[in-house]
């Protein structure tokens, strides 16, 4: 293999199968009743039978001739809420909670189209948003996104802006 194909398989190896995401508040249910820690890390040469792209496509259906040859949609290798859930269950196994969580609200946002993203990533910009906007973003995040996870994050961000004097209007 080429130093090349293994920066595409290392690549290819942040993707996983989108289609058995579940509920964002625990760890994560996957095609395997094996708990993955530490020892399952790099997923992609340790389980690559549970790495898929988005369109659940295996890893080895993709490799850098495809990609030079447009033969690729370049969504193709993107990283997938699985992936990410996986790579979560491995950072809580060894220890990393706060890992776990970052990730988990990653997994969250691949469902968010990227300008939303930005946009809400703005939002939490020092005096941006006031309390309500803070709290609808929530409210959008939990009920069009069912991202849980994110959209507790942006209710504590309400709240902490508040007692900071943080929010639009406050300086």
């Amino acid at each position: 293999m080429s130093e090349v194909d293994d920066l595409v398989a290392k690549i290819m190896a942040q993707m996983g199968n989108s289609s058995s995401a579940n509920s964002s508040t625990g760890t994560s249910t996957t095609s395997t009743s094996k708990e993955m820690t530490a020892d399952d890390y790099p997923l992609y040469q340790k389980h690559r039978d549970l790495v898929k792209t988005p369109k659940g496509h295996n890893l080895d259906d993709i490799n850098l001739q495809k990609v030079v040859n447009n033969q690729v949609d370049p969504k193709e290798l993107r990283i997938t809420p699985e992936a990410l859930k996986l790579q979560g269950e491995i950072a809580a196994n060894a220890g990393r909670p706060a890992i776990q969580k970052n990730l988990q609200r990653a997994a969250e946002l691949t469902r968010v189209p990227d300008e939303r993203v930005l946009e809400m990533y703005d939002a939490l910009r020092p005096f941006r948003s006031t309390k309500q906007e803070l709290l609808d973003i929530a409210k959008e995040l939990r009920d069009k996104y069912d991202a849980n996870v994110c959209a507790a994050w942006f209710e504590e961000a309400a709240d902490y802006y508040e007692s900071r004097k943080k929010l639009k209007g406050d300086n």
